[in-house]
């Protein structure tokens, strides 16, 4: 890729360690999509434990062992120790974070992590009864309706 990088944090000495992140009070999270806010209401609905962006993953190192490369998943279910990353927008993101995920789970083959994409989201919301708004809430059309807190 042109960037000359390393595959661990150092020489191999050390290894690399997840940065936690403090909670966040669910009223003062800011979510990056409209389809993250609604994952968020129906775990809370059904009593599912999580956190939102709780921990970022150093994926790549320079040769002084300087983060280049790392990847934050949206949500961790604790009771079930896994991660979930919401992707709903382009394909090329899709696969972007396919490849961020295998490099996650080559430094770090303990994290359970899965990906939804906008497919995935789309049953959801299908399966829970909210397939008319799917509009609302998946892929870039949610931001240019106008969704407040998306990029």
């Amino acid at each position: 890729m042109g960037r000359s990088s390393s595959d661990s944090p150092t020489s191999g000495a050390m290894q690399p360690q997840p940065i936690h992140h403090p909670e966040i009070p669910r009223e003062a999270i800011v979510f990056s999509h409209p389809s993250e806010e609604e994952f968020a209401r129906i775990l809370d609905f059904y009593g599912v434990s999580w956190r939102y962006e709780p921990t970022t993953f150093p994926l790549r190192w320079d040769e002084k062992g300087h983060v280049i490369e790392a990847f934050t998943p949206d949500f961790y279910l604790v009771e079930h120790d896994l991660y979930i990353e919401l992707t709903t927008l382009r394909q090329k993101l899709v696969r972007m974070k396919h490849r961020k995920i295998r490099r996650l789970q080559e430094v770090y083959p303990w994290v359970r992590i899965r990906l939804w994409d906008r497919h995935d989201v789309v049953r959801l919301l299908e399966r829970y009864g909210m397939a008319e708004r799917s509009v609302a809430l998946v892929g870039k059309e949610a931001i240019e309706n106008g969704h407040p807190n998306a990029e």
